[in-house]
């Protein structure tokens, strides 16, 4: 077992990780302990109770938060013809057909969230051991599909966050900064939070959201009321 640094052990004082605080106090816990040289990522982990393995237990959406995530996100898309060139206008960062597909297939992801047209979805749908791992697999569920390439982009560019639910039926996300301002923070767990809640499949029985918690990149967890937000 590591021993655990100076760091970790300072940043664990005065935490009960027992107790469910309300959201204001939680995310002024967390940001008091988001202490490194860098910016660190504000982190939302919710525990559903729900199997995704089986098919009317999947959640999965995309929910644009309000105050962005506080990084910029590089956007491809695979496309061609006029609806290129419009997710070029829109300032995606790549945009291409068979040889962005090549590209991509050869192990270099030079970007953080893809767009296709549903023409391209046959080529793109072979990327799905490189892309599927890293969920960033287009999906019509999450608006990355689509003929309406500049409207997803922008989307994309302004702060919109795809989630799913991985084994064990955790979700999790990068919500904003730790520079952010507690206000800002407790806005985007919000709306995270209200979009997974909308997201309930109908094969989710009893409780449906059984814990959160939040984090910093370095910092530990503080586990948050459900029943408060």
């Amino acid at each position: 077992m590591s021993k655990k640094g100076k760091r970790s052990i300072s940043n664990e004082d005065g935490i009960d990780f027992e107790k469910n605080h309300d959201l204001t106090e939680a995310v002024a816990l967390v940001k008091s302990k988001a202490n490194a040289k860098f910016d660190e990522t504000i982190e939302v982990s919710m525990n559903l109770g729900l199997d995704p393995s089986q098919s009317d237990q999947t959640v999965r959406g995309v929910v644009s938060l309000p105050n962005g995530i506080g990084k910029d996100v590089r956007v491809a898309v695979f496309a061609r013809g006029d609806i290129a060139k419009q997710a070029e206008d829109a300032g995606a960062d790549l945009v291409g057909a068979e040889e962005l597909v090549d590209e991509v297939a050869s192990g270099k992801i030079d970007f953080d969230r893809c767009i296709s047209t549903p023409d391209m979805m046959p080529l793109v749908g072979k990327l799905g051991k490189v892309l599927g791992p890293r969920g960033m697999m287009p999906n019509p569920r999450t608006g990355t599909v689509t003929n309406d390439v500049s409207d997803a982009v922008k989307s994309s560019k302004s702060g919109a966050v795809e989630f799913r639910a991985e084994k064990g039926g955790v979700v999790h996300a990068g919500i904003g900064k730790a520079s952010f301002s507690e206000d800002a923070i407790s806005e985007n767990i919000k709306e995270f939070i209200n979009a997974v809640r909308k997201e309930k499949p109908s094969g989710a029985k009893g409780t449906y959201i059984k814990k959160i918690s939040l984090s910093s990149t370095m910092g530990p967890g503080v586990r948050i009321d459900t029943g408060g937000v």
